[in-house]
């Protein structure tokens, strides 16, 4: 009989991931902040919960997909949270991007309850999300990768065991600096163009077509070539990750000047306002410096 799985955390990303475990045939318990999300996965099939204890009392493996460190923290060791309903043989998989060092701090906590830890923070965005084909990058013991490797290969693709506890989390830092950069690179690309007076689409069938093309190309040409820039993967919280990236850096003394500059972009988005939409539209504020805005 397949484990009963607790998901906290039910935003753009979670909740398809939620939804896959149920196709997958997986039990489910789910809490989440805001109730809308709830009901959504209740009348898909999953038992709702009114708390982080009572999710972790109900589930044998319990899922966190939440927004920052101290959100994973709160949840965790807070009261009423996992740490308070867990049991020795249980295990907890931190899907978030947070920092390594307080996935290390929750996870020793947790261990000290008899409950297993993995780091697994992904990549793909919503559309990954929805289609189970996410890039999944793990921490934690071998052995404990290996028993939940069913359950990530619901929601994912590409999952890959990077080494222990906190391994995940640098591997999607180092992924979110690929990514901010690209999408840096594709505005101020597009912005050139657009002042050349060429036509978008055909820029960007050009473009993918070369060694320029890429995963982050492919993926946001709709929101290119509408103008709009509704959240798949929001400003705000790639602009948290680049702190951390930033925060990493100092502490392991690598420079990363390319990344410093687009971390500065994304703060400005945020001053103007646009913290909330998709992280390709950095290239709305390279646009608005291109006319003099």
């Amino acid at each position: 009989m397949a484990q009963t799985i607790g998901f906290i955390g039910l935003g753009i990303m979670g909740r398809p991931m939620a939804k896959n475990l149920l196709k997958a045939g997986f039990p489910l318990v789910v809490h989440n902040r805001s109730r809308g999300p709830v009901e959504e996965l209740r009348s898909a099939g999953a038992q709702p919960a009114t708390s982080s204890r009572e999710v972790t009392e109900r589930s044998e493996v319990v899922i966190t997909m939440l927004p920052s460190s101290p959100d994973v923290e709160l949840v965790v060791l807070g009261a009423d949270g996992i740490i308070h309903g867990a049991r020795r043989g249980q295990t907890w998989i931190d899907m978030s991007t947070i920092s390594p060092i307080v996935s290390k701090k929750v996870g020793e906590a947790l261990a000290a309850k008899g409950v297993d830890s993995l780091d697994a923070p992904v990549s793909g965005g919503e559309k990954g999300a929805i289609d189970a084909a996410l890039s999944i990058m793990v921490g934690g013991d071998k052995a404990v990768f290996e028993r939940m490797l069913p359950i990530l290969q619901a929601m994912g693709k590409t999952i890959t065991h990077m080494g222990p506890l906190g391994a995940g989390g640098f591997t999607k830092l180092a992924n979110q600096i690929i990514v901010a950069i690209n999408l840096t690179a594709l505005g101020e690309a597009l912005t050139l163009a657009g002042k050349a007076g060429l036509d978008r689409e055909q820029t960007l069938k050009a473009l993918g077509g070369g060694l320029a093309g890429s995963r982050c190309l492919d993926q946001k040409t709709p929101n290119y070539l509408a103008g709009q820039y509704n959240p798949g993967f929001k400003i705000d919280l790639h602009y948290k990750d680049l702190g951390l990236i930033m925060e990493s850096a100092r502490a392991l003394g690598v420079p990363l000047p390319a990344t410093a500059v687009v971390q500065e972009l994304f703060s400005a988005l945020r001053v103007r306002g646009r913290g909330g939409l998709d992280h390709s539209a950095v290239i709305t504020l390279l646009e608005d410096l291109a006319s003099g805005k």
